[in-house]
């Protein structure tokens, strides 16, 4: 389990604005920025975990972000098997970019308080190994609601590809997502292969980083 300094957390954080500021423009990146800004969601995004328990991925201070950037690598890499395999991409670099950056943005948290609190039971650290709990005290969403409601809170303008793609991102590893991706026709058969490539890039960067826990503690 990583142990970041705080200059190694500013320089990530940082590092992550940049990234913004090279791939947006305009009025969104405006409000992209005013959402990462110290008043606002900023401080969390940069100290969040990306998960619970220390076995799953990344689950240390400054997770989140290593997690985000590690789907936004493995997005581009997923797009170029797709592209080779002759798949249809039809979406944009920015919608790719921006569904592989806001997807799990809901494990911030809301106006309300953050997701994920220090585990204060002994028992489950050392037992379960749970680093962190779920703050209950928030109202009970998925994460992709949560990450849609953020999105729209700041105004922040989604396509129709990037909503399908932070709302299904999790695969058929959520009941409510079959309706969309079991299409027993091609009249309901998803009109982008957004939500698949995410998809994809976020299972194959959640596995390396269980395989990265595996490696330092097995």
């Amino acid at each position: 389990m990583k142990n970041y300094t705080e200059p190694q957390i500013k320089e990530n954080f940082n590092s992550f604005i940049e990234f913004i500021k090279s791939h947006f423009s305009g009025d969104r990146l405006e409000k992209l920025l005013k959402l990462y800004s110290e008043e606002e969601y900023g401080y969390r995004a940069a100290l969040a975990p990306a998960s619970s328990k220390e076995y799953l991925y990344k689950c240390y201070a400054g997770g989140y972000l290593d997690h985000i950037m590690c789907v936004c690598k493995s997005a581009f890499g997923v797009k170029k098997l797709w592209e080779a395999m002759g798949a249809m991409i039809d979406f944009t670099e920015e919608e790719l970019i921006f569904s592989a950056l806001h997807f799990s943005l809901g494990k911030l948290g809301d106006e309300n308080g953050e997701f994920y609190l220090a585990q204060d039971n002994d028992w489950l650290i050392k037992n379960r190994s749970e680093i962190y709990k779920i703050n209950v005290q928030l109202q009970n969403m998925a994460i992709p609601d949560r990450s849609l409601y953020l999105l729209q809170k700041y105004n922040i303008s989604v396509s129709k590809s990037e909503y399908l793609a932070i709302k299904l991102h999790d695969g058929m590893y959520t009941e409510s997502n079959k309706s969309y991706l079991q299409a027993y026709s091609i009249e309901n058969d998803l009109k982008t292969n957004l939500p698949f490539v995410l998809h994809h890039a976020c299972h194959l960067a959640s596995r390396v980083g269980i395989d990265g826990w595996k490696q330092e503690n097995l």
